[in-house]
């Protein structure tokens, strides 16, 4: 039974996120038109479950390239909205759009000039009419079966927050790098600072196998590593291609006897690598701009040296420093 529950509210949970993108148009470009063009920082203002949600949105913001900061409605009509300067843009949070405690912020918000973008459920509340772009997170129900505790609402506007922020970095241009130097302390902050030496995996733990090996073989060390691919090489070392499972699936689908399978013939050829000597953050941009979760590591002739896991990077798997 509780199974069962967990999967419907999981269930109408989706349903409000994909009503939100459904209703997403172009008042989304003129938010980020709005963002990108304020000189200062974006000021995230809600509360109750709404001021929680826009803490995070505030802190994802922060971390990908958009200067943040939050601002507690209570606090704000008590001396902090000192911080809030005509030049920084302000993102207010209410499902309802009639929060008592926000709708007194919005006129001294006026008052400074300061542009409000609204995240609400009501397109013609009080907040809506403060605001010059409402993006609109209205759900079909909420979770909780007595429609009272705000459940779907919070996803679906911590959602559209999230693309708000994957929007602006994308507009931005925004890097593993400079990701990375906004997590000096945090632990893929870490991960990306070191050379990629230092977290590959080498010698028998890399997926590799010769050119003239038997397909068999392909799928016996693709089992055996369990990192998604098998690397080809020549008898000089040097990397030839590269062989997924999907490949290999795709290669039994043919309706050929195993022995008849040519490995070398169904591989990739001349496959994405990196140097050793660049960095952690450099090899992620590499995968994701390929798409890949494996990219192997070559010297300057071209010679496989090891083979970098996407799940290492991100610290799923095993990370070595070397101290």
């Amino acid at each position: 039974m509780s199974i069962a529950l967990a999967k419907e509210v999981l269930l109408i949970e989706s349903e409000g996120i994909l009503a939100v993108r459904d209703n997403l148009g172009e008042e989304f470009e003129k938010a980020l038109d709005i963002i990108m063009a304020c000189p200062s920082r974006l000021v995230v203002t809600g509360i109750g479950k709404s001021g929680l949600v826009g803490q995070k949105i505030s802190a994802t913001l922060n971390s990908t390239g958009t200067a943040s900061v939050f601002l507690h409605p209570v606090e704000a009509m008590h001396g902090d909205l000192g911080m809030v300067a005509s030049t920084d843009v302000v993102l207010a949070i209410s499902y309802s759009g009639e929060t008592a405690e926000l709708n007194r912020l919005l006129s001294s918000l006026k008052e400074r000039q300061v542009p409000i973008i609204a995240l609400c459920g009501q397109v013609e509340s009080n907040l809506a009419h403060h605001a010059v772009v409402t993006l609109n997170v209205a759900v079909p129900r909420e979770a909780c079966p007595l429609g009272l505790a705000p459940t779907s609402s919070t996803t679906a506007t911590l959602a559209m927050g999230d693309a708000l922020a994957v929007a602006l970095l994308n507009r931005k241009q925004f890097r593993a790098e400079d990701f990375r130097r906004n997590h000096p302390g945090g632990s893929l902050g870490e991960r990306l600072k070191v050379a990629v030496r230092e977290v590959m995996l080498t010698g028998e733990k890399v997926p590799v196998i010769s050119s003239d090996a038997p397909f068999l073989a392909g799928v016996v060390e693709l089992n055996k590593k369990n990192l998604g691919a098998v690397f080809i090489k020549d008898g000089k070392g040097k990397l030839l291609g590269i062989i997924t499972d999907g490949d290999i699936r795709r290669m039994l689908s043919s309706g050929k006897n195993i022995q008849e399978i040519d490995l070398d013939a169904g591989m990739k050829r001349n496959p994405v690598a990196i140097s050793s000597a660049l960095m952690a953050a450099d090899a992620l941009s590499i995968m994701q701009q390929h798409e890949i979760t494996v990219l192997a590591v070559v010297d300057e002739v071209g010679r496989l040296e090891g083979i970098l896991h996407l799940h290492d990077l991100l610290g799923k798997g095993e990370f070595r420093f070397m101290i």
